[in-house]
């Protein structure tokens, strides 16, 4: 008998410890979650969420991708503004001529000399017509549109990493939450195993007890898991190769109350796409514009000046030719001074025998051969102006100019549907805010229900009132509500960042 109540003392202990463990595993749970205002982790590298928004905006491929078309949009402003500048253009060529005549009706024509030659010239022009003004304007107005363009992938990218840096830190708190519950089942399987011991539990309660304990660590195997991938899809998002131990801060700020009329005056204000359809809309009423200036006169000015140089490539033959010119010069005055004396006439027959070639001809050719290639021989310049007026051209002007006011009133109809879209997003992001906001507090109100109702079942179940079955139900129950606490919570910054998206730009 001494030995039969020792035996119930020490399993009525074990009963009391086990109950203790329990309690103290539910009433621990709740404060184990990450919340608002919850101390951030000390260990490992933390990422709060401004870095994480600055690592994204300085590294996301996408954005990246994005703010390249600045550099077109500079490109594209340029060269407008080059139209008001005048082209200049330069050529330099050279050529080979062989030293053969070319023949034409049997006559033979060009040299039988081997030649080289270059030429250069430079042409500058300028046209200058009233669409190029318009034109300016609306590439003006489409390098605005790509800024907005870059703002509204800027907000896109933030927007993306603050709803992946939310759903991280949703994960690791479902994961802490799974991790409590499982101190918990361990607590109840030591219970279901002392009551069983002292003969008030039976051994089916005792596996039951076991099976939750197995299948809650799976629970809290899966949640771990779940935890580190949203964390690798973060780093994704940010553009940059995951960086493991990283811990997330949870110390987020309060969404602040705003006034809906306020943010939908500073959406029309600040909102980055209505702003590049607005600035799109001035570029096509400046092409519109451009296509009515058709109906201008234009300006056209040009100037150009040329010069060549050329060598034979055989000197000796041209030496031979003008030995040759002059033999039959001097000929050709002795025969005609011979006849003036033959009859009687007066004659300069001493001035042809004075005709010969010199050393200093022979050296002239030499050094006119030396000009090549670069001593040019200029050509006359040219200059010139023009004024076009169109009269008729087919209809064209008119096709262009109805396909610009299409263009126009499109870009029109684009800006008031953004506007209208606009004001719809940032009223449902408003509505959510408020209605996340509301459901937290009866979210928490249904965990403490949840957590009383589990303590209650735990001690009932110690005195034998109710089966391990109603327990493991209570425990799901709380299981669920703090689950769903969990899901509200991070449901307020959700509604919140996409208020923010809505507006497009921070609201903090």
């Amino acid at each position: 008998m001494h030995t039969s109540r020792t035996m119930q003392a020490s399993a009525r202990a074990v009963v009391m410890t086990a109950l203790a463990v329990t309690a103290a595993a539910t009433s621990a749970a709740p404060m184990a979650l990450p919340a608002q205002g919850a101390p951030a982790a000390a260990a490992g590298n933390v990422l709060t969420l401004a870095d994480a928004i600055t690592l994204a905006l300085r590294n996301s491929p996408t954005l990246q991708s994005s703010r390249n078309a600045r550099a077109t949009a500079a490109a594209n402003l340029r060269a407008a503004n080059g139209q008001f500048l005048p082209s200049l253009s330069t050529s330099f060529g050279g050529g080979y001529r062989e030293g053969r005549q070319t023949f034409f009706q049997g006559q033979g024509f060009g040299s039988t000399n081997d030649q080289l030659s270059t030429d250069a010239s430079a042409n500058v022009s300028l046209s200058i017509t009233p669409g190029a003004i318009n034109d300016r304007r609306a590439v003006i107005a489409n390098r605005d549109a790509v800024e907005s363009d870059i703002s509204a992938a800027e907000q896109s990218v933030r927007n993306s990493v603050i709803t992946q840096y939310l759903t991280a830190l949703q994960a690791r708190a479902r994961a802490v939450l799974q991790d409590s519950l499982l101190a918990t089942t361990a607590a109840q399987l030591q219970l279901a195993q002392a009551r069983n011991q002292v003969g008030s539990g039976s051994q089916l309660d005792v596996q039951r007890a076991e099976v939750a304990d197995g299948q809650q660590r799976v629970a809290s195997l899966n949640a771990r898991n779940q935890a580190a991938i949203e964390i690798v899809r973060l780093f994704q998002a940010m553009g940059m190769v995951p960086v493991l131990g990283t811990e997330l801060d949870p110390n987020l700020p309060a969404a602040p109350s705003v006034d809906l009329q306020q943010v939908i005056e500073m959406a029309r204000k600040s909102n980055p796409q209505l702003a590049a359809l607005a600035t799109r809309e001035q570029s096509a009423q400046r092409s519109l514009a451009s296509a009515r200036s058709a109906y201008f006169p234009s300006l056209s000015l040009s100037a150009g000046v040329s010069a060549f140089t050329n060598r034979f490539t055989n000197t000796n033959a041209l030496i031979a030719q003008s030995q040759a010119s002059v033999v039959s010069q001097k000929a050709s005055c002795i025969r005609s001074e011979e006849v003036r004396a033959a009859v009687g006439l007066s004659n300069n027959l001493s001035s042809c025998n004075a005709i010969a070639f010199t050393p200093a001809q022979e050296q002239a050719i030499r050094d006119s051969q030396g000009k090549y290639p670069f001593d040019f021989t200029r050509n006359p310049y040219s200059l010139s102006a023009s004024l076009s007026l169109p009269v008729f051209n087919g209809f064209r002007r008119e096709q262009q100019i109805e396909a610009a006011q299409v263009q126009r009133r499109n870009a029109q109809n684009d800006v008031r549907g953004q506007e209208l879209r606009v004001i719809a997003d940032v009223t449902a992001a408003h509505l959510q805010l408020a209605t996340a906001q509301q459901t937290v507090t009866l979210q928490e109100q249904n965990v403490r229900t949840a957590r009383t109702a589990l303590s209650l079942a735990q001690e009932r179940y110690r005195v034998g009132a109710i089966s391990i079955v109603d327990l493991v139900q209570a425990r799901g129950d709380y299981e669920r509500a703090e689950t769903d606490r969990i899901t509200a919570t991070y449901d307020v910054q959700r509604a919140f960042a996409a208020l923010e998206n809505a507006v497009g730009r921070p609201l903090r």
